[in-house]
Parts: structure tokens; sequence; C-alpha cells
């Protein structure tokens, strides 16, 4: 599928789950239509002590597969940009941890999601927040201006990563950081057991072979990559979420171990002669 395509489906998809945060709608779907089963992607990935103090629509429209604020290091005065921040939820959680003299940008697409961070960040009275309308594929930010990027199930669902992460490497100061949660896969799989499992969790369809995600790093320039399995999905997770549904699942077990949210490193290197000589 080309990349217009594509956006072209993240964007309804997204602007939908902006629309229906009441219902708390997720972007890996949190509910089988009529029935209260939890997506065990998308479930219990923040704890109440971090989102205790945010506006309830924020996380109600948390669309990740992960959480990048409780594994990235971010420090007072830093800027951060979180690529496809939806509704908010980790800008703000990130925002809490640079304090004032630091500054955190969403980057969105989505003009139904936007409206709603913009609305999130005016309830939890952020000052130091910006939310920029634009594509992770085309960042709209001057070179060396971060100091962290953060993501959340987002960049698997891009059609040119290659793009997204030169993007991510040029706007990043030397010496910063990339830290995402994101979708990925471990080892050879057939395309049939790919389709069914993407009925079961739309994030799943553009994840990377972590080796993959490895190589697309280094070729982008980023050095000191690391990949850390967060949560891995179980054959019997789908096939319980799955249940009473028209979805096949006689292919899942074969997926057992395969998809996993990970939270994935990287380093702009500080000098030239770094990036040279990375392995």
């Amino acid at each position: 599928m080309d990349l217009q395509n594509v956006r072209k489906i993240v964007k309804e998809k997204y602007g939908r789950a902006a629309l229906g945060v009441s219902s708390g709608t997720s972007c890996c779907g949190p509910s089988v239509p009529g029935t209260t089963q939890c997506d065990p992607i998308t479930s219990n990935l923040y704890d109440v002590s971090q989102t205790s103090s945010l506006p309830q629509e924020a996380v109600l429209a948390s669309l990740g597969c992960g959480n990048p604020t409780a594994m990235a290091t971010l420090g007072p005065g830093e800027t951060v940009l979180d690529l496809g921040s939806g509704g908010g939820i980790d800008v703000l959680l990130s925002a809490q941890r640079v304090g004032p003299a630091g500054k955190v940008y969403g980057l969105d697409m989505t003009d139904e999601m936007l409206a709603l961070a913009n609305e999130n960040k005016h309830k939890a009275g952020a000052k130091n927040v910006e939310f920029l309308k634009g594509e992770i594929e085309h960042i709209p930010l001057p070179d060396n201006s971060v100091d962290v990027i953060i993501s959340n199930c987002v960049i698997n669902l891009s059609a040119d990563k290659d793009a997204v992460l030169r993007e991510a490497f040029r706007v990043l100061k030397p010496g910063g950081r990339f830290a995402v949660s994101d979708v990925v896969t471990r080892g050879p799989m057939g395309e049939a057991v790919r389709r069914n499992m993407m009925l079961w969790a739309g994030c799943v369809a553009g994840a990377l072979d972590e080796n993959e995600y490895r190589a697309k790093l280094r070729a982008a320039g980023f050095v000191e990559i690391g990949i850390e399995p967060t949560r891995v999905y179980r054959a019997e997770d789908a096939r319980e979420f799955l249940a009473g549904t028209d979805v096949d699942t006689s292919l899942i077990a074969e997926a057992e171990g395969k998809f996993m949210s990970a939270f994935v490193r990287a380093k702009k290197p500080r000098f030239p002669a770094e990036q040279e000589s990375r392995p």
C-alpha cells in the first residue's frame, strides 16, 4: 500500500478515535464491539500514579502499545518531540518531567486529535507544550533542535519508515536520544499469519522485524541501538480477544511470541567520527 493510502487510512482511524474518546477508543481496539473484552496490547500501560493528574480524555485517547515516558531518560530543561502525539498523554507526562524550563512538542497529522490534544493541554494547564500539525516523515522543526524523540505505536504505521528515521536524526541535537515504544516482530512467519494478526491488531500491520529496525536506524546514522521487548503477545491473548467474532483464529498459534511491544533506543552521535566508526 502506498504512502498516501496509508496516511488516509490512519487519519480516518485516528479521527474516529478522537471523536469517540468518551468510549475509550484505541488505535489497536480496546475491546471487541459489543463486549467488554480488553485488548492485551493497549491495556495497563500507565500506572495510575502517572495519569491521576492528567485530564481523563488524554488517558482515554491513549493509542499506544507501551509507555515511552516511563523508560526514556528526560531531564529538566530538555526539549522533547513526540511523533504521532494523539490525545497528548505522553506529551503531558513528558512536560511534567522537563519542567518549566523545558519544552515538549507533539506532532500529529489528524485535525481531530490535535483539537483533542489542545483541549487536554488547556485542562492540564501545561505551559511548556506545543502541538504541531504535520507528518512524521516531514517534521516541521529545524535541524539539531530536539534533545529527545519519543513515540508510541506510531512509527510502525508509516509506509516510509526510512524517511521517519532520517527526519528524527535530522532534528535531534548531536548526542540526542531516540526513545520510542513500537510494535516489532521476531523471526520468520508466513504472510497468512501476518494478515490474520492484523485483523486482531491493526497497529501490527507495518511492524518491522527487530533486525530490520536496527538496520534502518544504523542506515539513518544512529548508534548505540537497542531493542528491549516490553510485552510479548501470546496466541491465547488473541484467541480470547477475538472470541465471538468472525475472524478465523486457526493460524493464531503460529504467531506465538513473534509480535511484541518493544522499547527502541538509539542515539545521534555527538561527533561525525563517532558515526563513521559505528558498528
